[in-house]
């Protein structure tokens, strides 16, 4: 359950992947507790459904992380309206599963430059509008922590996104911006249900699988996920830089 409350008012949230899932979660809470959130994302149809669903006072900007000119773009309208970034949630993110033997190359482009190059250069492009107090979530996965059969891209997409938040945590303590990761287990999300590779029987069986193989008897819902991001978005966590948070019910823990 999500807390209430306004330990977000008057700030600016930017939220990558914002129209879906994870995101669009947070996005929602964000706003419910006084922030101006931007929200992006590459789907028209459901950026503008989100910005619908959040309410208030949102802007929706669509942007393709993959494409480091939009990225660009994107931050330069930022720029203009609001003006500035207090907290930005670098979520968007592709998944596949796929047997070596069928992974090509374009997978392998695909995965990479949405989870970590995009993600890289999306804190790069938002940096000159961040200050002392503002700070950095990365949308890692517990992936990064456990081998799974047919997960080989998407795993190592994630564990370079794990350091990427380490080296930008050291990086950027001097600035005073704080940087950390939330890593969830597996989610009840969009993402989830059309990952890559797995048509409908396999998907249900996979997620059978999962529940079972998590200690908590059950899969991770997007609410699970958001408040421990808000939790580390907060003045609670000003003390906090350079973690990873596991959203996982102990899935990669024991």
């Amino acid at each position: 359950m999500l807390l209430t409350g306004n330990r977000f008012c008057g700030k600016i949230a930017v939220v990558s992947g914002g129209n879906s899932g994870i995101g669009l979660t947070v996005a929602k809470q964000l706003s419910k507790e006084g922030a101006r959130v931007v929200i992006t994302g590459r789907d028209e149809k459901t950026l503008r459904a989100a910005e619908q669903d959040i309410g208030g006072d949102v802007i929706a900007i669509r942007s393709d992380v993959r494409d480091v000119k939009q990225i660009r773009t994107l931050f330069e309208q930022v720029e203009r309206n609001p003006g500035r970034i207090d907290f930005l949630f670098v979520n968007a993110g592709v998944g596949i599963l796929k047997r070596i033997e069928l992974v090509s190359e374009n997978d392998w482009d695909t995965t990479l430059d949405t989870n970590l190059k995009g993600a890289f250069f999306t804190v790069q492009h938002a940096l000159p509008l961040m200050h002392s107090g503002a700070n950095v979530i990365l949308t890692g996965s517990i992936a990064a922590l456990i081998g799974e059969p047919e997960g080989s891209v998407y795993a190592a997409s994630k564990a370079g996104l794990r350091a990427l938040g380490r080296s930008l945590a050291a990086e950027l303590v001097e600035r005073g911006i704080r940087v950390n990761v939330v890593s969830p287990g597996t989610t009840e999300t969009p993402m989830f249900k059309r990952i890559n590779g797995l048509d409908a029987r396999a998907m249900a069986s996979m997620r059978d699988e999962m529940i079972g193989n998590t200690p908590m008897k059950r899969l991770g819902t997007t609410e699970d996920v958001a408040a421990a991001v808000l939790f580390l978005a907060s003045e609670a966590a000003g003390f906090v830089t350079g973690s990873e948070l596991l959203v996982d019910g102990g899935a990669g823990s024991f």
